[in-house]
């Protein structure tokens, strides 16, 4: 099974490689099938390429649903509410 998280734009090296955050973890990833991104855009990300973008609030709703079934496993939370820029 293939998952795909929402990440945060924080910073662009170039045209096609950026870092995302995710809950306080940057990851460097492919912007290239996201030309028109920018910083503070929220990104679908799977390993290691960002496939698409979402807007803010799905991306709050989509975190907020994967850390409810955390808690729901006895596991830490993925991220905090409000951890958006």
């Amino acid at each position: 099974m293939c998952l795909a998280m929402p990440a945060q734009l924080i910073d662009r090296f170039d045209a096609e490689m950026g870092v995302v955050e995710l809950g306080g973890v940057r990851k460097t990833v492919s912007l290239a099938l996201v030309p028109d991104v920018r910083l503070g855009d929220f990104v679908i990300v799977h390993v290691g390429f960002a496939l698409g973008m979402i807007d803010p609030e799905e991306a709050e709703r989509t975190l907020a649903l994967f850390s409810e079934v955390a808690r729901s496993l006895g596991d830490a939370p993925i991220v905090q509410s409000g951890t958006t820029q």
